[in-house]
Order: C-alpha cells, then sequence, then structure tokens
C-alpha cells in the first residue's frame, strides 16, 4: 500500500510513550517532536493506531508542510496539495487550528486562506463550483508555528481519550491518555499488584485494566474514518478482529480507593461501562488507612491539587498522610502526579526521579519512588 504520513499529537511531556506504543505496533520512521508524534503507516494503520494507541489524542493524516509568511503563499501552497485524493465531492471539510510565533497571527483569516484554497483544487477535480459538503466528514487542521504551516485531516473525531466509558466524572478528571502513559512510564507488570488511593472516577485502574488484560482502548468505539470511501470497511473489520483476538484473561489485582463514597460508586460503574469491573476492586478508604496487599506492587495516583479541592494547606496535610500511609508499601514503586513544586518535602521524600508533565494546561510533576526490582 502507498505508504502514508501520520501524525498523533500529545500532551506535552508523554511524546516518548506514544512513540514506542507505535514502534511496538510495528511502524517505522517514527519522530518525536514537542507535542506530536509522526510516523509512517498506510490505510490499515490508520485503524490500526486509532484502536490501540493509548496515550495520543488523536491520529492525522499529514498533507503538507510549507512555510509561508503572506496570505498569497498560503493560499498557492494550500491549493497545490493532494486535496482531492482524500476529500470526495460531497465530504464536509471544516479549518480549525493555531498559530503561535507566525506573522500570520489571526487564525480567522488563515481559516478562511486555507478553505478557499482547498475549494479551488477540488473544483478543478469535480468540474463544479459549489460543494454542500453534506458526507462524510474531513476535518482540516492546522498548526502554524514560526511561520512553519502543517496541514492535516483528522481521521479520528471525538479525541482518542474519549474511551465511552466515562459518561459521568468528578470534579478536574485525569484525561485518559494521560492516564494510561502514567502507567506506562511506571514499573508496573500486570502480574503485580496496583493502587490508586485516589481513584476519582477510577481512570487509572482502569487503564491499567485494560493495558493488563491487552485491550485495544478503542475497541468500543467508532472513529470519524469509518465512514470514509478511501478506507475499506474490512480494513476496520480486520482491525477490530485483530484487537478482538488479542485480548488476555489475566488475573489482574488491581484495587482503587478513595475518602468520597460517590467516587467509588462512579469509579465502579465506570470500570463495568469499560468490561473490566472483574479486574479491579474499588473500596471507600482514606489514604490515612490504605494497606498493602501483595509485594513489589505499584502505588499510581493523582491526588487532589490545590487549585481544585479544598485550600493549599489541606491539601499539604494530604501529602503528609501519603508520606505516612506509603512507608507501609516499602517493596512497592510509587508515582504520584502533582503539580505541587513542594511535594516531596511534605511527602518526606526525595524522588528517585521527577519527570514533568501537562495535565491539560497545568505543568505538573511525575514523582517517581523506585522499589526493589522483582
Amino acid at each position: 500500500m502507498t505508504p502514508i504520513k501520520l501524525i498523533a499529537p500529545t500532551l506535552f511531556g508523554i511524546e516518548s510513550v506514544t512513540a514506542n506504543e507505535l514502534r511496538r505496533l510495528g511502524y517505522s520512521n517514527v519522530t518525536v517532536e514537542d507535542g506530536r508524534v509522526t510516523f509512517i503507516g498506510d490505510k490499515q494503520a490508520i485503524c490500526r493506531s486509532n484502536l490501540w494507541i493509548r496515550s495520543a489524542e488523536r491520529i492525522l493524516v499529514k498533507i503538507g508542510e510549507f512555510s509561508a509568511t503572506t496570505y498569497d503563499k498560503l493560499f498557492e501552497n494550500t491549493k497545490s496539495l493532494p486535496w482531492d485524493e482524500w476529500i470526495p465531492e460531497d465530504g464536509a471539510f471544516p479549518v480549525k487550528g493555531y498559530s503561535l510565533k507566525s506573522k500570520l497571527y489571526s487564525v480567522p483569516d488563515c481559516q478562511s486562506i486555507i478553505k478557499k484554497a482547498v475549494v479551488e483544487k477540488l473544483k478543478n477535480k469535480y468540474k463544479k463550483s459549489w460543494f454542500d459538503e453534506t458526507g462524510p466528514l474531513y476535518q482540516i487542521q492546522f498548526s502554524l508555528m514560526k511561520d512553519k504551516f502543517t496541514l492535516m485531516i483528522d481521521t479520528s473525531g471525538p479525541g482518542l481519550h474519549k474511551r465511552g466509558y466515562r459518561e459521568k466524572a468528578n470534579i478536574a478528571p485525569l484525561r485518559e491518555t494521560l492516564a494510561a502513559a502514567m502507567i506506562l512510564l511506571s514499573r508496573w507488570r500486570s502480574d503485580k499488584p496496583l493502587l490508586d488511593p485516589f481513584c476519582g472516577s477510577g481512570t487509572i485502574p482502569i487503564e491499567a485494566a485494560l493495558i493488563g488484560a491487552n485491550i485495544a482502548p478503542g475497541l468500543d468505539r467508532e472513529f470519524v474514518s469509518q465512514g470514509w470511501q478511501q478506507i475499506p470497511k474490512k480494513m476496520w473489520w480486520d482491525a477490530r478482529n485483530e484487537a478482538h483476538s488479542l485480548i488476555k484473561k489475566e488475573k489482574l489485582e488491581i484495587r482503587g480507593s478513595d475518602i468520597d463514597k460517590e467516587s467509588v460508586k462512579l469509579s465502579d460503574e465506570n470500570a463495568y461501562k469499560a468490561n473490566v469491573d472483574e479486574y479491579i476492586t474499588f473500596e471507600n478508604v482514606a489514604v490515612k488507612d490504605i494497606k498493602p496487599f501483595g509485594d513489589y506492587g505499584c502505588i499510581i495516583c493523582n491526588p487532589p491539587y490545590g487549585e481544585r479541592m479544598g485550600e493549599k494547606h489541606e491539601v499539604e496535610q494530604i501529602y503528609k498522610q501519603m508520606g505516612k500511609a506509603f512507608k507501609q508499601f516499602d517493596t512497592w514503586s510509587k508515582y504520584i502526579l502533582t503539580p505541587h513544586e513542594d511535594f516531596q518535602n511534605h511527602f518526606r521524600k526525595i524522588a528517585d526521579k521527577n519527570r514533568k508533565l501537562y495535565n491539560g494546561m497545568i505543568k505538573c510533576y511525575y514523582y517517581q519512588y523506585f522499589g526493589p526490582r522483582f
């Protein structure tokens, strides 16, 4: 099949996680940039990467890249790209994007020029002057950074973090893609216990169960490119059948706990919707009362932030409680995501490793405390 350049945008800080996922899926020429990973695939790769990638936000087809500092250049360069190879006569092709540190700073103007250029390209192909756009969606995206345009078409539709199991969430939920990345960055193995003592809506335990049982995170949802004529339906069937065949019936020891009863109830509901409730136990337990339930496990958690729950002083008291409670887990590794720059002092232990990650627009630190190797 003809090689296709694909882009997987990510939250900042987890680009290498996504790159490793793509390599494990068998894709080559993987290039890591800030906030995105580029790779080479084919039409089947659009299906498989949408189904399998846990840490990326979506999968985009890269149509072209060029520099432009005037609207005339933007129009001509955009028009020269092979839009007619992707967008059918009845296709809907809205445009959205962003501009950073560039002469063409007006996003609405860039949207308008790109739209006009694509229309002109399609006029030449379909010999008509008006497009009703009543068919499948081909969402055009552009990124403009330091006068360099990248033009893409979105294959995913709703972001890949929308797995389908979390219709309800509590305050400031952790994005599923970030939760998956936290687990993939940890030393956790599926034959060892895992605990999240701040389970919230259950995202970390649920993502761990999906990983442990090798369940493709996109298996129970649809993607916008399923309606594209360029991708035969058989490719989607083949990709889903492959994913079903690779599910493992594992014995997993995953627990989530929370001081809030409603969070525990919500976590149970979400695990049921994700079809992983058999792998997870949720309990109504405060962090100060947690107890180990095995050796060489992992605690992975996203404790409360001062910005979202209580005052800063109350949150710092929780961090001190964590420090005391976690001492019982001396053979466990601990992974803690928080924006608090003074967390280690309140927790009363310096991390073995610290990694900067972004939870949405919030700069966080992923404090990593390694237990003995097993």
